[in-house]
């Protein structure tokens, strides 16, 4: 995985696939219309988008292309429908692809609020073990705790860039830093 990052559309465009097919099964696959409203919608989504037509498409023949998405219509179809590919391609159970889809949609978050904001998607179970499970993957990492917050945010690591930061947060280099040296610990612990 490591080897293709996504970018923000196609992270929006997975994630919608994703969700989709679990909350709204008998709309799905999406058609192109279809991925475009549930990209841009303004509910359970960080950031809001507004992606047009060609920027969905764009999106989702790059996914296709990196074996995540396909077009799921056949040629007597009269529009093109697309459905996700992403859990068999990466080998994903059912709880590790909603904590995933969830990230994608949402940025980063406690485990907390994913165990709330994934049972839309399916039983996660304990989202700690899913998380653990998706970290000595190389698919999430545990941010530092800001100022000001109770708990530790969890992000995936999909994107085209190292996990951002706003500002007044630890630059990314002290965020980084802190993401190794909490995966150092970790396999320290193992061993």
């Amino acid at each position: 995985m490591t080897a293709h990052r996504l970018d923000t559309a196609q992270l929006r465009v997975l994630g919608c696939l994703i969700e989709k097919q679990r909350t709204t099964p008998d709309q799905y696959p999406l058609s192109l219309n279809g991925l475009r409203l549930a990209c841009n919608q303004a509910t359970s989504r960080e950031p809001v988008m507004d992606l047009d037509e060609a920027e969905v498409r764009a999106a989702v023949q790059r996914l296709g292309q990196l074996g995540f998405a396909r077009l799921a219509s056949g040629p007597g179809s009269r529009a093109a429908k697309y459905r996700h590919l992403f859990d068999e391609a990466l080998s994903l159970d059912p709880a590790e692809t909603a904590v995933l889809a969830v990230l994608m949609l949402r940025g980063a978050q406690t485990a907390a609020e994913l165990k709330t904001r994934t049972e839309r998607l399916g039983d996660v179970g304990d989202p700690h073990a899913v998380l653990a499970t998706l970290e000595e993957r190389e698919l999430v990492a545990l941010l530092p705790r800001r100022p000001g917050q109770r708990e530790e945010r969890w992000t995936h690591l999909l994107g085209a860039g190292e996990p951002t930061v706003a500002e007044g947060e630890p630059s990314d280099l002290e965020a980084r830093l802190a993401r190794i040296e909490a995966r150092l610990a970790a396999l320290e612990e193992r061993f």
